[in-house]
């Protein structure tokens, strides 16, 4: 059986070759070009077994070629690589209909991967139906790595009707990535109706879900709505789904398995016809373990997982965020804002217990309390001095194990009478090391060898640590 073989078009020659010299060594037959154009003539001429294309080339964009390819050679599979890493990219690839979306830079062998896989691909029947132009309003922000799996996560999803779990610290965008799903997907025309069960009392989940009639209980003088009735053909988000209570977990349970359910106070089955997306702040299989979780309500929710990250493992996504957000306040009236790199620099190294929300709301402050257009680092910093100050009956002390006892009574007395969410040793744990092999690696000038000799570490434990941790590591000149 003679090879397979792969039409790549890229107008970067560099990548063009490491693309070819990669997939040569794997015995595909490689044939490249800079230009849409003479992609198009292969295609057209029944060259080819697979295409990898860029997005953004001199003479076309890449993704307006993929329904001409697929309209012309149906079963022909198309690799989309972009350096344009947005969640409308994986979007527009997705529903163009491309096999997948690789942001650049990859890594090699997930695209030697992707490339396999395609290839042994059974023939495509639904591809290339959809089309949208790029959207402004897009709620997702941010092209590191944690972004770019969560981008092609939902691309994926947003045509279909799984059910989806969405997991992730609080303030880190759970319920604009459900919004994304809805808004680009198949029941975007329909509602999309959020309820959170953290903010409803225990007492009248039940109702606010499923409804009640008349007389139901005392004060229920008409017959209400529910929640699932409301989102009809559309989609519900249950956002803190650990927080649901037992009772009405039972109730939920039989609605995902029949597909109906009753008001409360009713006795006829309503049918109901509704996307469910859930997203939990807690470890649900803690929960389980504890009880508090129905495991069988666990795997009919967590059919799709998908989490988000905190913001300190996408930090590279912070300017990004930042002037997002400066310009959001400037649309909404407030002088408009820069941020100069000393300023940038100071929030990229904070460790962001809000995550994102906690980003969006120092960038208002700065934006609405201060007058200077350019806000520099000293801004900043007496923001994040103020945020963060302990509480005024709070033991004090220059120890770290001090600063440690001071921000741990902050986290739990910000849960209330509700426990943190499962972990938290670990996470104290990332909080700790992580500055401490940064400013390590600081004072080595980088030399990692060093670094680990100061620690006391082996040097193969600190390479681990720096990558888990997602360490940034710059070599400084002598």
């Amino acid at each position: 059986m003679s090879a397979s073989t792969i039409l790549v078009a890229d107008d970067d020659g560099a990548i063009r070759t490491v693309v070819s010299q990669a997939l040569g060594r794997q015995g595909y037959d490689v044939r490249t070009t800079g230009n849409a154009a003479t992609l198009w003539k292969w295609v057209s001429d029944g060259e080819g077994n697979l295409v990898i294309t860029d997005v953004v080339m001199p003479d076309e964009n890449g993704l307006d070629l993929i329904p001409r390819i697929k309209k012309i050679r149906p079963d022909m599979r198309v690799i989309v690589m972009s350096a344009q890493n947005t969640l409308m990219t994986a979007v527009n690839a997705t529903q163009r209909g491309a096999f997948e979306y690789l942001p650049k830079p990859f890594d090699l062998n997930e695209l030697i991967n992707v490339v396999k896989r395609a290839l042994e691909a059974a023939p495509d029947t639904q591809a290339g139906q959809l089309e949208r132009e790029d959207d402004e309003r897009l709620p997702l922000i941010g092209r590191s790595p944690a972004m770019q799996d969560v981008y092609r996560s939902l691309a994926r999803l947003m045509g279909t009707n799984l059910t989806v779990l969405i997991s992730g610290e609080s303030g880190t965008g759970k319920e604009l990535a459900a919004r994304a799903l809805h808004e680009y997907g198949k029941r975007k025309n329909h509602p999309f109706v959020a309820i959170n069960m953290a903010a409803i009392p225990r007492e009248l989940i039940e109702s606010e879900l499923f409804g009640h009639e008349k007389g139901a209980f005392t004060g229920a003088t008409a017959r209400a709505l529910g929640r699932f009735e409301q989102a009809e053909g559309g989609t519900l988000f249950l956002d803190e789904i650990g927080d649901m209570p037992p009772e009405a977990q039972t109730r939920l349970l039989r609605v995902l398995q029949e597909g109906e359910y009753t008001t409360v106070g009713g006795r006829t089955p309503i049918k109901t016809n509704v996307r469910i997306i859930a997203a939990t702040h807690r470890d649900l299989t803690q929960l389980i373990r504890q009880g508090l979780f129905r495991e069988d309500l666990y795997y009919r929710l967590n059919v799709v997982p998908i989490r988000m990250p905190p913001l300190r493992e996408r930090r590279e996504d912070i300017p990004e965020l930042a002037r997002h957000f400066l310009k959001q306040c400037a649309d909404e009236g407030l002088p408009w804002k820069i941020l100069d790199d000393a300023a940038l620099e100071r929030m990229q190294a904070y460790h962001w217990p809000g995550n994102v929300r906690e980003l969006e709301n120092l960038v208002r402050r700065l934006a609405a309390l201060y007058s200077e257009e350019t806000i520099g680092v000293d801004a900043v910093e007496a923001e994040l001095a103020e945020s963060t100050l302990p509480p005024q009956n709070a033991k004090t002390g220059d120890g770290i194990g001090d600063a440690v006892e001071i921000h741990l009574r902050e986290y739990f007395e910000a849960h209330g009478n509700m426990l943190p969410p499962p972990g938290l040793y670990e996470r104290v744990l990332n909080e700790v090391e992580r500055p401490l092999i940064s400013l390590s690696l600081a004072a080595t000038r980088g030399n990692q060898l060093r670094a680990a000799k100061l620690l006391g570490l082996n040097r193969n434990t600190l390479r681990k640590k720096i990558r888990d941790l997602n360490i940034p590591v710059t070599k400084s000149p002598k």
